[in-house]
């Protein structure tokens, strides 16, 4: 039995994709682009260059620049999700990865298969511009978990800071230098931003339409509310801090009902990938007595139609709103 190594090939050259965009990634900005660095980037940065307001330029362009680049052809598909990971590569340096990564996997294919040449250049393009979509994906699914889970933390934080009498721009800066990131750069950019004149709840505002973040939203609002009408801000974060517990809480349980079900819906939706690539594996001529039948490509078609279909709805079946 001949067992073919171009599916095995294939996955390796994109593993190596996602690998060296991550390589690449913290060679140019270091490790405290990291979420599992410690310190912050804001501190990193300051401590670097000792210059703070040059600092919360280069973090708020970092921060901005995609949602403002959506106009760069096939771009927008990745923006919002870059945006949310904060990926301080600039759009255009992103393309250009998309671009060299394509070309690293052109260049592999060429040297370890032997399809042809229009098709290894369609598959070189995917594994370019897909690895870099499923690392962008990865890193924003990371940095929204970690800030969910830090959120009650931090106003918690906040609320015993204004207890023992310090104003809320203190409050936050306090926040900024005791929490990690993501929320310990976030916090000391809005810091920064009320040092240089900007209000607060204008900054919090514009933190959570960044972020598409409900209980950053909440927050929001509770500081403009007490901003316009008064009372006491250290009692309004508190209740606030177990409102966002309580829901954390609810998530994470209803995360864990209905994994069972998303884990069901993932095999089945990937199974026929894995039967294709273990025929191919296993017996590489399985397809050629059939392949040059005129509807071989158009039931290749619909049966890649249906597997879509069935992906979307067993993603629309497993994701219950709270």
């Amino acid at each position: 039995m001949e067992i073919s190594a171009a599916p095995l090939i294939y996955l390796l050259i994109f593993v190596a994709v996602v690998v060296i965009v991550e390589g690449v990634y913290l060679t140019v900005f270091g490790k405290s682009i990291s979420l599992d660095s410690r310190v912050s980037r804001r501190l990193a940065l300051m401590q670097k260059t000792g210059n703070r307001e040059q600092v919360l330029e280069q973090l708020r362009k970092e921060m901005s620049q995609h949602v403002t680049s959506r106009g760069i052809p096939f771009y927008s598909l990745l923006a919002s999700r870059a945006q949310k990971a904060n990926i301080a590569f600039s759009p255009k340096q992103l393309v250009m990865v998309m671009g060299g990564l394509s070309v690293f996997a052109f260049v592999g294919l060429t040297y370890a298969t032997t399809v042809e040449l229009p098709v290894r250049s369609v598959i070189a393009v995917v594994m370019g511009v897909g690895g870099v979509y499923f690392w962008v994906n990865k890193k924003a699914k990371k940095r929204m978990a970690l800030m969910d889970e830090q959120l009650a933390d931090a106003i918690e934080l906040m609320v015993r800071s204004l207890r023992v009498g310090n104003p809320f721009a203190s409050a936050i800066e306090t926040v900024s230098r005791e929490v990690p990131d993501p929320l310990g750069t976030e916090f000391g950019m809005i810091s920064d931003e009320s040092t240089y004149g900007r209000n607060v709840a204008d900054s919090l505002k514009a933190f959570a339409a960044r972020m598409d973040n409900q209980d950053l939203r909440f927050l929001a609002v509770a500081v403009s509310i007490q901003q316009q009408s008064g009372g006491n801000l250290a009692e309004i974060l508190e209740g606030l801090s177990k409102v966002i517990r309580a829901r954390y809480k609810l998530f994470r349980r209803v995360k864990a009902i209905t994994a069972e079900a998303k884990w069901s819906g993932m095999f089945l939706s990937s199974f026929p990938l894995i039967a294709l690539v273990g025929i191919n594996l296993l017996d590489p001529t399985y397809y050629d007595g059939v392949k040059n039948e005129p509807a071989f490509v158009p039931a290749g078609i619909f049966v890649g139609v249906m597997l879509t279909i069935n992906v979307i709805y067993m993603k629309m079946m497993t994701n219950i709103k709270v």
